[in-house]
């Protein structure tokens, strides 16, 4: 691990951001499962040149940065994360008019879906209502392609803005180039089914040991962050829109535990359900500490109250191997785990 000192960032970053940072910030506030040791420094981040000058000033000193949204498909570990971790919070909007009845809706990284939703369906601009429900930031939603009811990001997606700091990640120290803007279409990004090229090399797996396979981490991660997302609106009558939100967010209660601090452990493998197959092996409803994959879907884990994170890395690797070893299927998680991570098996 890159050595780091604490409190020189902190003297050097606390004029600039004020009451904006702090210190041994406890992650397990930032995350959906509520579960996660401290970050040695938390920012958070309000404009893109604030990131942008964050990113570059890192490089320069060598200091460890994560960049994160809202948290709400990461497991941090209970080490916590060593460095600076840093929230995305810019989330200004316009809609651009291309035609009476379509809009190219400019967005920066950090709104938040309902927040978008709220002011887009009112109007009658259609397009993003499948995320009805769906939590969490359209920059993070767009690395992961993010989707429900058979959509998702991509079918929208025009083109993205992003950071790229790969250059500052390079060795040795004194040739790192400072982070520059640049713009990819749709087509560049190797979209899947929750997938795109932004998530392959920071992917978590489950070995056939059933150990976690952690990726290594770079000084300043993700090297690409996105920024900016061009994404295709089309208009349609505002009632049905709102007719349809609310049969959405039905749909989604009947499939989503009604507990604080969950999340959805596994992607679905093709033709499949992870719902089903953790079900079939029998591990719904099953506790580890104060973990528990729930009752209601199977493919969620819920923090009961106090619970570790190794608690549910437990689960998801039970759950994983099982799977693996009754029916044949490697599921692929859909959560990042993010941190000081050990092993695991």
């Amino acid at each position: 691990m890159m050595s780091f000192d604490v409190q020189h960032a902190y003297a050097a970053l606390q004029p600039y951001f004020q009451a904006r940072i702090h210190l041994n910030e406890p992650l397990a506030s930032h995350s959906a499962f509520g579960v996660g040791g401290p970050a040695d420094v938390w920012v958070t981040l309000e404009k893109q040149q604030e990131l942008i000058d964050l990113v570059n000033m890192c490089a320069e000193h060598r200091w460890p940065l994560l960049l994160v949204g809202e948290g709400r498909n990461i497991l941090f570990a209970d080490a916590g994360v060593r460095g600076i971790v840093a929230r995305i919070d810019f989330h200004h909007y316009q809609i651009e008019m291309q035609t009476e009845t379509s809009a190219l809706l400019i967005v920066e990284a950090g709104a938040r879906w309902a927040q978008i939703l709220d002011k887009l369906l009112p109007l009658g601009w259609s397009g993003l209502e499948f995320g009805v429900g769906i939590p969490g930031t359209l920059g993070a939603g767009i690395v992961s392609n993010a989707g429900a009811h058979n959509w998702d990001l991509g079918h929208i997606l025009k083109w993205i803005e992003v950071l790229d700091a790969r250059g500052c990640n390079s060795e040795p120290e004194d040739q790192f180039a400072p982070a520059s803007i640049r713009c990819y279409t749709r087509d560049e990004l190797d979209l899947g089914h929750r997938q795109s090229r932004f998530r392959v090399e920071r992917s978590t797996f489950i070995d056939h040991e059933g150990k976690l396979v952690c990726p290594p981490r770079r000084l300043i991660e993700p090297p690409e962050i996105v920024l900016l997302l061009g994404l295709r609106l089309s208009y349609r009558d505002s009632q049905q829109l709102l007719t349809q939100r609310d049969r959405f967010l039905r749909e989604r209660r009947l499939n989503e535990p009604p507990l604080p601090h969950t999340g959805p452990i596994f992607k679905d493998p093709e033709g499949g359900s992870a719902r089903e197959l953790i079900e079939r092996v029998g591990l719904r409803g099953q506790v580890h500490g104060q973990a528990q994959i729930t009752e209601q879907n199977a493919n969620y884990l819920a923090n009961l109250g106090g619970a570790r994170a190794e608690d549910m890395v437990r689960l998801i690797i039970a759950a994983h191997q099982q799977v693996r070893k009754q029916c044949g299927t490697d599921l692929t998680l859909n959560v990042d785990l993010l941190g000081e991570w050990s092993h695991s098996g």
